[in-house]
């Protein structure tokens, strides 16, 4: 998903007379757990603000959030600015997935064009326990290169997108479990599970276990939502390949969770 804006001025609201302050607008770059949660708690609480999610829509049928939905890419920075000023948008949180790389530069573009403040939703990343054995690697690119040294039957839960970047290990089975089939270049050896999550302990055991799996892929995307398969590893013995998550765009405040990102919106003026 994508982002843009021609506008340079401030979009601080709707409108409104000097006795009465501009309805505040908050747009949310969704398809988090977060960013549902967030959205929930702003109808919630009664804020009488405007809250509108995007969504990128490259999954089907997504669960949709409280309030106002758009799916679709805007087409830049620039065009996500554009959307800003059109739609009055006040505030902008980015509660994208921790590997969202693009649209988070996107929104920082965008933020910046538009002159409205802008909080980067993420929640925080794994950290490894006493008994795992983790390598990490800074991209995908990299954990394909690492895999073939710690397994041969890999379960890779770095998402369907990026499953071209492992097409080319041929000795390699992968078990690979997404809500939608995977489009190709795909690894030959491949196994898709169709399925949507959460997953408990005992789901992500017993797939290990039949599908022999001998080595975990993953990215290090947080929450609780992914990390039973994590256990599961720890307990059969089985190394993981954890890739880092990019950093968030330099100047760019972040929060932890929902409730963090209302304290924050509440602190703006």
């Amino acid at each position: 998903m994508s982002a843009e804006t021609a506008a340079t001025g401030g979009t601080a609201g709707t409108g409104g007379t000097a006795d009465t302050a501009p309805e505040r607008h908050v747009l949310i770059l969704g398809g988090t757990t977060e960013a549902r949660r967030l959205a929930a708690a702003l109808a919630d609480a009664g804020t009488g603000c405007r809250v509108t999610t995007s969504l990128a829509g490259r999954v089907t049928a997504p669960v949709l959030p409280p309030g106002e939905t758009r799916i679709g890419g805007f087409g830049g920075p620039a065009g996500l600015a554009a959307w800003i000023a059109t739609h009055g948008v006040t505030h902008l949180v980015d509660a994208t997935h921790p590997f969202a790389e693009r649209m988070s530069f996107n929104a920082s573009q965008a933020a910046a064009l538009s002159g409205i403040p802008l909080l980067a939703l993420r929640r925080p990343g794994w950290t490894p326990e006493p008994g795992d054995a983790w390598t990490f690697a800074d991209s995908l690119a990299e954990a394909a290169a690492v895999l073939p040294s710690l397994g041969s039957r890999a379960f890779l839960t770095t998402g369907r997108m990026g499953l071209h970047t492992f097409a080319h290990l041929d000795d390699t089975w992968f078990l690979v479990r997404s809500v939608d089939p995977p489009d190709a270049p795909v690894p030959p050896q491949l196994e898709v599970v169709l399925a949507r999550g959460p997953f408990t302990l005992d789901d992500e055991r017993e797939l290990l276990a039949r599908h022999r799996i001998d080595v975990l892929v993953t990215k290090d995307s947080g929450g609780s939502a992914t990390a039973p398969k994590l256990t599961a590893a720890r307990e059969a013995g089985v190394p993981v390949l954890v890739v880092r998550r990019p950093a968030v765009p330099v100047g760019v405040a972040e929060a932890d969770s929902p409730a963090a990102a209302l304290d924050w919106l509440r602190q703006q003026a």
